[in-house]
C-alpha cells in the first residue's frame, strides 16, 4: 500500500506498507481520497510540533470513502463519503465524562499522536466518521479545520456587534474569521503577509486589516475601535512573540483565545493582565457537533470552501513538493493532496 512517512524533520518519504486487516467491531476500513495540509503538518515537518514523535504518518484533514464496516450497529454503509473527526478520545476521563472529549486527558490525534491518512487505506472508529451525501471529498477534508475555528469562536462566546481581532490569516485564522462573522461580529485581521490580508478583505464580515510592520499595532487597533480595543482577540499563529504581544490587544474585560500553540513557555505582564481583568482561554480541536453543524452549513451554501485551496497535487508528487509548501513565500494557503 502506498504510504508517505515523515521519518524525521524535513524528511518525508514514500514507502510501501502492509494493507490493513479487516475492521474490528465498531470500526470501518476507509479509502482516503483527499488530504488537506495544515499548520500541524508543517510544524511537524519543521520539527516544531509539540506532543509529536517520529517516524509518523501525517494527515488528519481527510475526505474518505467507507470500504468495509466491522460488526456493530451503525447507520453508515460501504460507499458512504465521510469527513474524519481525528480526535481519538478515551470516553472515560474527567474531560470526556463532562462532554469535553476534544481535550481528553489521553487524547490521540490521528496524524499527530497516531498514524494518519497519508496512505491509501486505514481503519477508523465508526463514531469518528461524519457522512455527507452531497459534499465533495475536497469539502469533506476541510470540515476539520473549519471545526477548529468554530470551536474557538464558541469558546469566546462571541456576540453580535462585538469587534474581534484575529491574528494570523492562515487556514485556522480564516476559519475563526468565518465563524466570528457568522456570529455577527465586526472582524479585524492582522498578519505579516499582505497577500493573505488581501484575501481576507474579500471575506464577509472583515471590516479592516493590519499588516504587521506597517504601523504601530496598538495605535492602529485604538484607531479602528474608536479607542475601545477589541473585546475578543484570537491568536492563530502558534508564534511565541505574537502570543505574548496579544495580551496588549484586548479591551478591558475582554477575552484572549489561543487557537495556535507552540513548543515552549509563554510569559506576560501580570499588572497589564490584571488591570484589564482578561479572560485567557485555550481552544483545542473541535467537538462532534461542530462536524455535524459545518457539514450542514456547507451543504446549504452558507460556507464556501472553494477559495481556500490554492495548491493541489497527486499523492506521488507530495514528497517533492512538500518542502516548498512549508515556505511562506510560495503563497500556500491550503494545499490539497489527491490520493485517488
Amino acid at each position: 500500500m502506498k504510504t508517505l512517512i515523515l521519518r524525521e524533520p524535513g524528511l518525508l518519504v514514500a514507502a510501501d506498507t502492509p494493507e490493513p486487516g479487516p475492521p474490528p467491531p465498531g470500526h470501518a476500513l476507509v479509502r482516503v481520497h483527499r488530504i488537506g495540509v495544515c499548520g500541524t503538518d508543517i510544524h511537524a515537518f519543521n520539527g516544531k510540533q509539540p506532543f509529536f514523535s517520529y517516524p509518523r504518518i501525517l494527515g488528519h484533514e481527510l475526505g474518505v470513502e467507507i470500504l468495509e464496516i466491522g460488526e456493530g450497529e451503525t447507520d453508515l454503509t460501504a460507499g458512504d463519503r465521510c469527513s474524519v473527526e481525528p480526535y481519538l478520545n478515551c470516553g472515560t476521563c474527567i474531560a470526556c465524562r463532562r462532554g469535553k472529549g476534544n481535550c481528553c486527558t489521553r487524547m490521540q490525534v490521528i496524524g499527530v499522536h497516531a498514524d494518519g491518512g497519508h496512505r491509501e487505506r486505514f481503519i477508523v472508529p465508526l463514531r469518528k466518521l461524519h457522512r455527507s451525501e452531497r459534499l465533495s471529498y475536497d469539502q469533506l477534508a476541510l470540515v476539520e479545520p473549519l471545526g477548529i475555528g468554530a470551536h474557538a469562536v464558541d469558546r469566546a462566546a462571541v456576540e453580535s456587534g462585538e469587534t474581534v481581532l484575529v491574528i494570523g490569516a492562515g487556514p485556522i485564522g480564516l476559519a475563526v474569521i468565518q465563524f466570528a462573522a457568522a456570529a455577527g461580529a465586526r472582524v479585524l485581521v492582522m498578519d505579516v503577509n499582505e497577500t493573505r490580508l488581501e484575501f481576507c478583505r474579500r471575506m464577509p464580515g472583515v471590516a479592516d486589516t493590519i499588516l504587521v510592520g506597517s504601523a504601530d499595532v496598538a495605535e492602529e487597533l485604538l484607531r479602528l475601535t474608536d479607542g475601545d480595543l477589541p473585546t475578543a482577540v484570537f491568536d492563530a499563529t502558534g508564534n511565541a512573540r505574537s502570543m505574548a504581544a496579544a495580551f496588549d490587544y484586548p479591551a478591558h474585560g475582554g477575552r484572549l483565545v489561543f487557537v495556535g500553540l507552540f513548543q515552549g513557555e509563554l510569559a506576560f505582564n501580570d499588572p497589564n493582565f490584571h488591570k484589564r481583568e482578561l479572560s485567557v482561554l485555550a481552544s483545542r480541536n473541535a467537538r462532534p457537533e461542530d462536524f455535524t453543524r459545518i457539514i450542514g452549513l456547507i451543504e446549504d451554501g452558507k460556507v464556501d470552501t472553494s477559495p481556500w485551496i490554492t495548491h493541489r497535487a497527486p499523492f506521488h508528487q507530495v514528497p517533492d513538493l512538500f518542502p516548498d509548501w512549508v515556505k511562506p513565500e510560495t503563497g500556500v494557503l491550503k494545499a490539497m493532496i489527491e490520493v485517488v
